[in-house]
């Protein structure tokens, strides 16, 4: 089991990554990215795709041609899943790859 943020937590991490949404229902954070094209969207999604994989916590992801779409919470955090570290260190690498 992982650990959810706390409220503070969450708040102070959101305060850092301006960019990215708070879904509450989920307990989550979004993020929609736009490139120029399919190509740069892809190259884009492979090197996050790197970095999931070896922290082992995978995003929630949506592609159409030049959008991207990621959405990241820990479903083993609480007892229905949650936001958690690990959605925001993730957070931060992905914003590495721009």
């Amino acid at each position: 089991m992982v650990a959810q943020l706390t409220d503070d937590q969450r708040e102070a991490a959101l305060g850092k990554l301006s960019d990215w949404e708070y879904d509450d229902k989920r307990d989550a954070i979004s993020r929609s990215f736009k490139f120029d094209d399919f190509t740069e969207a892809f190259a884009f999604m492979t090197r996050v795709a790197l970095h999931a994989e070896k922290a082992d916590h995978h995003p929630e992801w949506f592609n159409v041609y030049n959008k991207v779409d990621i959405k990241l919470t820990t479903h083993d955090a609480g007892e229905n899943g949650g936001l958690s570290q690990r959605d925001v260190d993730l957070a931060d690498v992905i914003e590495s790859c721009l």
